[in-house]
């Protein structure tokens, strides 16, 4: 089967898993994820599956993608934070849906390869860093959406706080190795309102110095 075949079979699949924003659909249908994922696994990159991306790190399976993209709610004008670069397949398909996507990886090569795919792609809305995750980026803070590819053990209110009035938060939250759920969390008038979405299996958002 081909590429472009294996593609339009993933697509057809997320369908039928519940991914029903036509925006999402099209980014990750416009991200080729094959460029995202170790030589050896490029012929796994369609399938709907975790890989392995160096660093005890994984590029998320792409039905995990959508529905946390498509939870996000994310509108083409709005300012985005993504915690965990990891390979950058998330972030370019963001980058797809809003004005700006910043990105925060704390493993220097992972970022590095990234970046490398950010501009073989011609991706310009993206800027990214090498940094604490669970510290978010106060600098540029707030953003209207954020997402978080780390399971926290519990609600980071650090990155909450960064959250702008009205914006939205997906996050996976659990225990390694034990349940993990993905939350949305709403900020209205000051107070989060808080939705549980679906099980899914995260590497843990760990937070401190940075590894060389």
């Amino acid at each position: 089967m081909s590429g472009e075949a294996r593609k339009i079979r993933l697509i057809m699949d997320l369908r039928r898993s519940g991914v029903t924003d036509t925006r999402v659909l099209s980014a990750i249908e416009r991200v080729p994820r094959e460029l995202f994922v170790p030589e050896p696994f490029a012929d796994q990159a369609y399938e709907n599956t975790a890989l392995p991306i160096g660093q005890g790190q994984t590029i998320s399976q792409p039905l995990v993608v959508a529905l946390m993209s498509q939870a996000l709610e994310v509108g083409d004008r709005m300012k985005v934070l993504e915690i965990g670069t990891g390979s950058g397949y998330q972030a370019v398909v963001l980058a797809k849906l809003c004005r700006r996507v910043y990105t925060v990886e704390r493993y220097k090569p992972l970022l590095a390869e990234a970046e490398r795919r950010f501009r073989a792609l011609h991706v310009h809305n993206i800027t990214s860093i090498a940094g604490d995750g669970a510290r978010g980026w106060p600098e540029q803070a707030p953003f209207d959406r954020i997402l978080v590819t780390a399971a926290a053990t519990s609600l980071p209110l650090t990155l909450l706080d960064q959250l702008a009035e009205g914006g939205v938060m997906v996050l996976p939250v659990g225990a390694q190795g034990g349940e993990q759920e993905v939350l949305r969390i709403r900020k209205k008038d000051g107070q989060q309102q808080t939705e549980r979405l679906f099980p899914v299996r995260f590497v843990p958002l760990v937070s401190g110095e940075l590894p060389e």
